[in-house]
C-alpha cells in the first residue's frame, strides 16, 4: 500500500510536474504592420512621369495630324493622308512636332497627376465605398470591381483636367499655326503664346476649354473601365506575361475610349482653338459656349464633323497608350513599397 502511493503521486503533484516538464507555447507574433496607404500613393504619381515621356514620343505626330483635321474644312485638307504630306512638305518632320514642349512637360505632369490619383482613387474607393472594413461581409481579398475602376478614372479625368486644360489649349494654338516661317506665326513658341493669352485675357483666357475638358475626361469612365474587364479576362483566358498584359490592355481600353469620347474631342479642339479676340488680334470669336460649337460642326459637316480626324487618333491611341501603360504598370511593379 506504501509503495503504491510513492509510485503514484497525488493528483496535484502530477499536474505541477507535467507543468514543469511541459515546454511552454510559443507566443504568437503580433503581424507585421501594412505600410500605410500613403506610402504607396507615391509610386502611381512616379510611374506617371515615365508614362508621359512613352506616350508624347510615339503619340504626338499623330495628335498634330488629328487637331488640324479638327480646327479645319474640306477644303484644305480632304483626309489624314493629305494633312501629313501637306505637313512634311511645306514644315519637314519638325511640322509633326509642332507644340510639342507644352505636353513634353505637360503629359509627364499629367501623367503623374492623373495615374497617381487614379491609384489612390481606386483605393479610397474600394476601402471606403465598395468593401468598406466597417461592413459585415468586408473581405480584404475582394478587389476593386470594375465600374469602380471607371469611376476612379471619372475622378483622375477631373483632377487632371486643371493641369491639362491649360496645356492643351496653349498646344492647341500652336498646332493651327500653318505658316511655314516664324516670323509670321502669332506665337514664337509655347511661352510666347502663353504670355500673351494672359497678358490679353488673364487666368480665364488660360484656362479657356475648361468645361470642354471636364465634359470630355468624364469618357475615362470607358477607359479605365474596360482597361479592368480587358486586363481580367486575359488573365484568366491567355498565357500571357503582366507586361504583354499591361501592354494589350492599355492599347484596346484606350480604343474603347477614344470610340466613346471623340465626338466631344473634337468640339473641345473647336473652343480652344477659338480667337479668344481683343488685344490678341486674332479673330472674332465665334463660340461663347460649348453648345455653339457643337452647333457649328454639325452645321459645316453633318454627323460625320464629329469623327473629322478621326483615323489618326485611332491609330495612335493603341500604340501610345498600350507603351504608356506598359512603362506606368512596369515602373510601378519595380518600385519599392
Amino acid at each position: 500500500m506504501t509503495s503504491n502511493l510513492k509510485d503514484h503521486p497525488p493528483p496535484d503533484s502530477m499536474a505541477a510536474t507535467a507543468t514543469a516538464t511541459a515546454p511552454v507555447p510559443a507566443q504568437p507574433q503580433a503581424p507585421a504592420p501594412a505600410p500605410a496607404p500613403a506610402a504607396k500613393n507615391y509610386k502611381g504619381f512616379v510611374a506617371g512621369v515615365f508614362s508621359g515621356i512613352a506616350k508624347l514620343s510615339v503619340g504626338h505626330p499623330f495628335d498634330t495630324i488629328k487637331v488640324r483635321l479638327q480646327t479645319s474644312t474640306s477644303s484644305q485638307f480632304s483626309g489624314p493622308l493629305q494633312c501629313v504630306t501637306q505637313t512634311l512638305r511645306n514644315e519637314g518632320i519638325a511640322g509633326l512636332y509642332k507644340g510639342a514642349s507644352p505636353p513634353l512637360v505637360g503629359w509627364m505632369f499629367m501623367d503623374s497627376v492623373m495615374l497617381g490619383s487614379l491609384t489612390m482613387y481606386r483605393r479610397l474607393l474600394r476601402d471606403n465605398l465598395f468593401n468598406p472594413p466597417w461592413h459585415p461581409l468586408h473581405d480584404p481579398s475582394i478587389p476593386l470591381p470594375s465600374h469602380g475602376h471607371g469611376l476612379a478614372g471619372v475622378l483622375a479625368g477631373f483632377t487632371v483636367s486643371f493641369i491639362a486644360a491649360p496645356v492643351e489649349h496653349i498646344k492647341a494654338r500652336l498646332q493651327t499655326q500653318y505658316a511655314a516661317r516664324k516670323s509670321e506665326r502669332l506665337y514664337s513658341g509655347p511661352i510666347d503664346c502663353l504670355k500673351k493669352v494672359y497678358g490679353h485675357h488673364g487666368i480665364q483666357g488660360v484656362y479657356h476649354g475648361l468645361g470642354a475638358t471636364l465634359l470630355f475626361r468624364s469618357f475615362f469612365f470607358f477607359w479605365w473601365g474596360s482597361y479592368d474587364v480587358i486586363s481580367k479576362w486575359m488573365a484568366t483566358h491567355t498565357a500571357m506575361s503582366a507586361p504583354a498584359i499591361n501592354f494589350w490592355a492599355g492599347g484596346l481600353s484606350a480604343q474603347v475610349f477614344w470610340l466613346t469620347s471623340y465626338p466631344s474631342d473634337v468640339v473641345k479642339q473647336r473652343i480652344m482653338t477659338d480667337p479668344l479676340g481683343g488685344g490678341l488680334k486674332d479673330g472674332v470669336r465665334r463660340f461663347p459656349h460649348w453648345k455653339d460649337a457643337a452647333v457649328a460642326v454639325y452645321r459645316e459637316n453633318g454627323a460625320k464633323g464629329y469623327w473629322r480626324g478621326f483615323l489618326p487618333c485611332f491609330l495612335r491611341a493603341f500604340p501610345a497608350n498600350a507603351m504608356a501603360l506598359l512603362a506606368f504598370e512596369g515602373v510601378m511593379r519595380a518600385l519599392p513599397e
